[in-house]
């Protein structure tokens, strides 16, 4: 192991100490960064949000072994197939041609990373990555190819040492789905950090996207002791963006650290 590696490893055990959160089905720890950000976010005076001034397409990679090397924080976003992934990118980067939207599910079929600068509000700069996933669910796709996508996803997941956190995305219009609960439980036993972005808050009644965040996250309390981050987000009046990029900011200082 080259000494890269091991600092980005040395990291990683450390943050894992400081973010502890145990999934009520196993007997094991859970180690959840989100639970920092969820912290920072409720209990301290809220802070600007950092600036992104460069947003670029870098590389799509067939699997782990062939991203980026793990020299700088890194968020990954996924969720199901359409749920608006590629447009929350977009519009975090404030940038509607970064990542490709379409209307087809299952159009992101690779790791694809975006290199990121940005200025946060102490006019400190950074450097990080952000990473578009293929979505997970219905995507009209053969059963091998499917396969393929879930192997290659769960290795990046597992395998990935500089990955601070993962954006989960569960569409607000909609009660509960099974995939996307059964998703976050996966990561709780793999102990990746993750937070919860609902999407398309502006789809729906205020009335309606409260009560399905709601009952979301009612069900999460089924099998997790503490809830994770959460966002609700609307693209259109970009609704959530600085309160993700005020976490991301706070993550890279965990890094750097």
């Amino acid at each position: 192991m080259n000494s890269e590696w091991a600092i980005v490893n040395e990291s990683r055990e450390v943050r894992r100490e400081r973010c502890k959160v145990k999934l009520l089905p196993f007997a094991f720890d859970v180690l959840h960064l989100s639970f920092v950000s969820f912290t920072i976010h409720h209990h301290l005076p809220y802070l600007a949000a950092m600036e992104i001034t460069s947003a670029k397409y870098l590389i799509s990679s067939p699997g782990y072994l062939k991203c980026p090397p793990p020299d700088r924080p890194e968020y990954a976003f996924i969720g199901r197939s359409n749920v608006g992934k590629s447009s929350l990118i977009n519009m975090l980067c404030n940038n509607h041609k970064l990542a490709k939207t379409s209307a087809s599910p299952g159009k992101t079929q690779m790791i694809n990373h975006f290199s990121i600068e940005s200025t946060s509000a102490d006019r400190n700069t950074g450097q990080w990555y952000i990473v578009d996933l293929p979505g997970y669910g219905f995507a009209k796709v053969s059963q091998q190819q499917r396969k393929q996508w879930q192997q290659m996803t769960e290795d990046y997941l597992r395998r990935r040492p500089n990955l601070m956190n993962v954006f989960v995305l569960v569409d607000s219009r909609h009660r509960p789905q099974k995939a996307d609960i059964d998703f976050t439980n996966l990561l709780g036993e793999w102990g990746v950090p993750f937070s919860i972005v609902f999407t398309k808050a502006d789809k729906a009644t205020q009335q309606e996207v409260s009560k399905n965040i709601k009952l979301y996250l009612n069900e999460m309390k089924k099998y997790w002791e503490f809830l994770p981050a959460s966002y609700a987000t609307s693209t259109v009046k970009k609704l959530g963006r600085n309160k993700i990029l005020d976490a991301i900011g706070e993550m890279n200082k965990l890094f750097e650290g």
